[in-house]
């Protein structure tokens, strides 16, 4: 009896057990990251921008079908990520789709993709002496009240192996999807003041750069040309813009202008300069003679960056690490446009861990100029360097598009990495601090709120080409298309300038991807087929064998 009672106590105790676990697995739900990088914990910037979300967000993947192994790990990586959103708020709707699974619309599919803005990667691959090619569309959609859109999967590089470039794809994961959903969720609050007066680019020549930072911030143009008659009017005007940018400045600017601009930076405003100290551009080159001389552009300046912690050099830094100019080579109908490596056009890369420039592609720069970094409290970060295989040239040089077809005396480039580009953060002094004022006013200020600012030292940097009247993208060189760093580079700078969300941090975000080596597979392919699918089987009948000759020989006695 006692047995019976213990055996329904045991019995009843298990299912009460079992119940109350099912009850807390119901209404607490935890997931757990285990990787030692931490890659599937969303950063608290992501977790605010997606949890208010109270509309449905449709998320559209194209990285579906038959994929490369390579990019098996991306679409892996993507859907993960996913999940992780799905668990934050569950309004988040995705839909994963074969954009090549029609045959019959094949084409049709692929131009359509094409003009939304999805360029499709072609990925080449060698299978046993066979080279073949596959179409690939990794890319997405983010859809939220009536507003779409697109978000990059795959991050491509002109410098790196696709595993490199796969691996930091799905570092960006996490980044371009914050992305886009902080454009689709949120409304913008911050505005953008483009300079002009002082000979700036004009429109065209930084339409692309404008046009990829319009879904974040309002812009607005704003001259300073009032300063010579309101100059007060100015500053208290210019105070209302969070950022303003002097796209390639060509006339000096007036004392008047620079103390509005010293005011504006003591008030705790953001600015992005894009500057140089020697008046030339490729455009100077294409002439009957094709030369041109470098001069040293005067735009009074000097003292405003070297009170604030930097000197942009009267020197042009030529290296060995450049990229190509197109060169007409040939006569009457055989002539042809060929790259040809240009050495007033270095590539510049991060020259120290930093969110602004941390994987992006190499940046190209014409005929830039060298920035020192001068000792003050002001905290300074190299963006940007020249690779170690430089050479400074000073000012008044004949440059001429033949010297091109002369290989560079590769000793006399030994000048070492030269800065291109400087974040400058803290609290900056005055330029006119125990200086007489070129005119009133009221409140001045000599020392600053903290703040920041970036110094480029080529305008060019930000100009896009044009072709047959129309902005091309920039960064993209038509002539080899290969498509360089420049507008990531911008635009990551022009977020870390005004980010109050902390998203550019989350580009910092490393994670560790492991993959197998794929010409060790081609080339192991037959010994890891036999251990998989034949040695199981022989180690099976070698032990069947074993154990028929040892039962035979057990039972014979």
């Amino acid at each position: 009896m006692k047995n019976s009672k213990s055996k329904i106590i045991y019995i009843v105790s298990a299912l009460v057990i079992v119940i109350i676990v099912n009850v807390i697995g119901n209404n607490f739900h935890k997931r757990f990251d285990l990787t030692k990088d931490n890659r599937y914990t969303l950063s608290e910037t992501t977790t605010d921008i997606i949890d208010p979300a109270d509309s449905p967000l449709i998320i559209d993947i194209f990285l579906e079908g038959d994929l490369p192994s390579e990019f098996k790990l991306l679409q892996t990586e993507t859907k993960q990520l996913i999940e992780e959103f799905q668990t934050i708020n569950p309004l988040i709707k995705v839909n994963y789709i074969d954009p090549l699974a029609d045959e019959a619309n094949r084409d049709n599919i692929i131009k359509e993709l094409t003009k939304t803005g999805l360029e499709p990667y072609i990925n080449s691959k060698k299978v046993s002496g066979k080279v073949t090619q596959e179409l690939l569309f990794p890319w997405g959609f983010a859809s939220y009240k009536g507003k779409t859109v697109k978000i990059p999967l795959f991050k491509k590089s002109i410098t790196e192996d696709l595993q490199t470039q796969v691996s930091n794809s799905v570092q960006q994961l996490e980044y371009n999807f914050a992305d886009a959903f902080e454009q689709l969720t949120k409304e913008k609050s911050k505005t953008v003041a483009v300079l002009k007066g002082n000979g700036q680019l004009s429109d065209i020549y930084i339409a692309d750069f404008l046009q990829t930072i319009k879904p974040y911030y309002n812009l607005a143009q704003f001259t300073l040309d009032s300063v010579a008659t309101n100059p007060i009017s100015t500053l208290k005007k210019l105070k209302n813009y969070d950022l303003i940018i002097s796209a390639k400045p060509n006339e000096a600017f007036t004392e008047n202008e620079k103390l509005v601009l010293d005011q504006y930076t003591m008030s705790g405003g953001k600015s992005l300069w894009l500057t140089e100290a020697i008046s030339m551009d490729k455009d100077s080159l294409y002439n009957e003679a094709g030369t041109s001389v470098s001069i040293g552009k005067e735009l009074n300046l000097t003292d405003f960056f070297f009170q604030y912690g930097v000197r942009i050099n009267q020197n042009l830094v030529k290296d060995l690490y450049s990229a190509p100019i197109p060169l007409a080579i040939g006569e009457g109908n055989n002539r042809q446009f060929q790259p040809v490596q240009w050495q007033y056009s270095p590539l510049a890369k991060a020259s120290e861990k930093n969110p602004i420039s941390d994987n992006i592609d190499l940046v190209k720069f014409d005929f830039a100029s060298q920035i020192d970094t001068l000792k003050n409290s002001i905290k300074k970060t190299l963006l940007l360097q020249s690779s170690e295989r430089t050479k400074l040239e000073s000012p008044l040089q004949n440059i001429s598009l033949a010297s091109v077809t002369k290989a560079p005396d590769e000793e006399n480039y030994n000048q070492g990495k030269q800065n291109l580009a400087v974040l400058l953060e803290g609290e900056f002094n005055s330029v006119y601090k125990n200086r007489i004022l070129p005119f009133e006013i009221d409140n001045f200020i000599e020392t600053s709120k903290p703040t920041k600012m970036v110094v480029i030292s080529d305008g060019e940097v930000i100009k896009n080409e044009v072709w047959r009247n129309r902005p091309v993208q920039l960064g993209f060189e038509r002539i080899t298309g290969r498509t360089f760093g420049n507008k990531e580079f911008l635009l990551n700078t022009v977020n870390y300038l005004l980010d109050d969300t902390g998203l550019i941090n989350i580009r910092a975000k490393s994670v560790e991807i492991a993959f197998l080596d794929s010409e060790k597979i081609e080339e192991q392919k037959g010994t890891w087929q036999f251990i998989n699918l034949a040695l199981p089987l022989l180690l099976l009948a070698i032990f069947g064998i074993a154990f028929n000759f040892i039962r035979k020989r057990k039972y014979a006695k």
